[in-house]
């Protein structure tokens, strides 16, 4: 196991409108999540090249976000983020991230990822799972939240109903899609992926295409299990499956799709809650 802190001051890519950005917020948890696959397989750097030559990279499978006081961040405040990381299987780790500051909690960061390769140079279309004769680490027991976030990764990528899914919403949305056409400058990685933390980025927009909140709700959960990629050029189809507004939260599940096949990319289920006035 990989344990590290690093301490942050908010200013402003740290900080959106409604506080702390989660944007930025899964971003950094990624790239800690990546430096410590570095140090636990005892490189330097994060260059991992798979048993067939390829270069590989840890894809997320499922990241788990836990909201607890984004909107009581504001400029120039110190926080913390504590981060461990554990090998779960041959080519699988999880990592854990806690968000604090001297007030308290601000939030809990899941991530559970696994190792690909392209199959075909430049074709994110053709990733599969990449393979290594010697990897560093021992291997341990998932913890039961990366158990939980598997099995429900499992099913929703198998076209399945996830009961901790389902009991959160009500009768089915019947809203139009939204579609979107990524950009390379903005949505995709430097290993030319369609990056992680852009699929938050889009069902967020499509929430603000759907209801343009005269005040904004502020993240409490967001749940993302991710199945494929695109190429760059390929646009996305954002739907929303099922949707509750409570006098007390906003929630809403929102499938992905790629549009030149309509293959389901990914699952995004999210709950939000309204600002303190």
């Amino acid at each position: 196991m990989i344990s590290s802190e690093a301490c942050y001051l908010a200013g402003m890519p740290q900080l959106n409108f409604t506080g702390l950005s989660e944007n930025w917020l899964l971003k950094e948890c990624g790239h800690r999540h990546w430096e410590a696959l570095a140090r636990e397989s005892g490189r330097t750097v994060p260059d991992f090249v798979a048993d067939d030559g390829s270069r590989a990279y840890a894809a997320f499978t499922s990241v788990r976000m836990r909201a607890h006081a984004f909107d009581e961040v504001g400029e120039n405040d110190e926080f913390t983020m504590q981060t461990t990381l554990s090998r779960t299987g041959a080519v699988r780790h999880f990592s854990e991230h806690r968000i604090a500051s001297r007030k308290g909690a601000i939030a809990d960061v899941l991530m559970s990822s696994t190792f690909v390769r392209r199959t075909q140079a430049g074709n994110n279309r053709s990733v599969a799972r990449a393979t290594f004769a010697r990897l560093a680490g021992d291997i341990a027991p998932p913890p039961s939240d990366a158990s939980g976030m598997h099995a429900t990764a499992k099913l929703l990528r198998a076209g399945a109903v996830a009961p901790d899914v389902e009991r959160l919403f009500g009768q089915a949305c019947d809203r139009e899609p939204v579609e979107f056409l990524p950009c390379p400058n903005s949505d995709f990685n430097g290993a030319d992926f369609l990056y992680f933390a852009s699929f938050q980025a889009f069902v967020d927009r499509a929430e603000w295409h759907a209801h343009r909140f005269l005040q904004p709700p502020v993240l409490a959960d967001r749940d993302l299990y991710f199945h494929a990629n695109i190429n760059v050029g390929d646009t996305l189809r954002v739907r929303f499956m099922k949707e509750s507004k409570e006098p007390a939260h906003l929630a809403h599940w929102c499938a992905i799709f790629r549009a030149s096949d309509g293959a389901r990319i990914a699952d995004v289920v999210t709950r939000k809650r309204w600002r303190k006035a």
